[in-house]
């Protein structure tokens, strides 16, 4: 994964040990890494988790939730979020507090 990745890429790992954020909270991330204007990348481990290379290399390590999740179920967890996140900063009425 790390070789596939330009060298300004932020990159985000998902992790159970790492940091949780209330959607309200990851808009404010979220508000962050577009003012920033480097890609962004999110790794999502498999079975075993990530690689200590790529959590070494992640900016921020980001906890969806306590529960181990699998990783298909992570990516749209995290997909969900991320555009939950998206439609506070668009003032959409679709996130609901």
């Amino acid at each position: 994964m790390l070789a596939a990745m330009p060298a300004d890429t932020r990159v985000i790992a998902l992790d159970v040990h790492g940091r949780s954020f209330s959607t309200e909270e990851l808009a404010k991330q979220m508000t962050q890494w577009l003012r920033d204007g480097r890609d962004l990348v999110l790794l999502i481990g498999g079975p075993d988790g990530l690689a200590a290379d790529c959590l070494e290399r992640a900016e921020l390590t980001w906890s969806l939730s306590p529960l181990t999740l699998p990783h298909g179920l992570a990516r749209v967890v995290a997909a969900e979020q991320l555009y939950r996140a998206w439609t506070i900063l668009q003032g959409h009425p679709y996130h609901r507090a």
